[in-house]
């Protein structure tokens, strides 16, 4: 099975001073430098690669908009994903997340770029693949949340707990539930 690999820029800060705001240069390295991390953030949030494109650009709107607000407390990078986490999680809990159905995990897989010599190969990825989606999205939010950052996006126990407004401790615990609940889950999806 072949994993989709993120090839992250050099990390891109906003220049954080009481005097200046940042220039749209700035913002736009900012842009380049997280956009596909948002993007990917948020299509596995999501499951759809529709509507995790119209969360990056709203992300990034939202961000720009409030970058009068930006203290520097955390990086770039928290704050975005925190901006992402919480618009995600409010399109979760609308009116047409909860009525509207679509053919997201077969889109997920297709865009994954799956490209293997043997078609039974590529259909065994594409059902697994299809399996782990089925999975997380039976996990309660806050578990999948976890998980996502911690597999996908990489961050560390520090960066999770500063995203989730948690301890550390507590980021742990939650994530060690987390990865038994998915497994038991995932066991009985067989």
């Amino acid at each position: 099975m072949q994993t989709l690999v993120l090839e992250m820029p050099v990390e891109s800060e906003l220049p954080v001073t009481c005097a200046t705001r940042p220039s749209k240069a700035d913002f736009a390295a900012l842009y380049e430098a997280h956009s596909r991390a948002v993007y990917y953030l948020a299509l596995r949030f999501l499951g759809d690669p529709t509507r995790a494109e119209d969360v990056t650009h709203d992300v990034f709107l939202k961000a720009f908009r409030k970058l009068d607000q930006f203290r520097g407390d955390s990086s770039s990078r928290t704050w975005l994903y925190r901006i992402t986490i919480n618009h995600c999680q409010n399109l979760r809990q609308s009116w047409h997340s909860r009525h509207v159905f679509s053919n997201a995990d077969e889109t997920v897989m297709e865009i994954g770029g799956v490209h293997a010599d043997s078609p039974l190969k590529v259909l065994e990825t594409k059902e697994l693949g299809q399996r782990i989606q089925k999975t997380l999205d039976t996990l309660p939010e806050e578990y999948r949340l976890l998980l996502l950052l911690v597999a996908d996006e990489e961050l560390s126990y520090d960066e999770i707990a500063a995203l989730t407004d948690q301890t550390t401790d507590a980021v742990r615990g939650k994530l060690h539930r987390a990865r038994k609940t998915f497994a038991q889950l995932f066991q009985k999806s067989a």
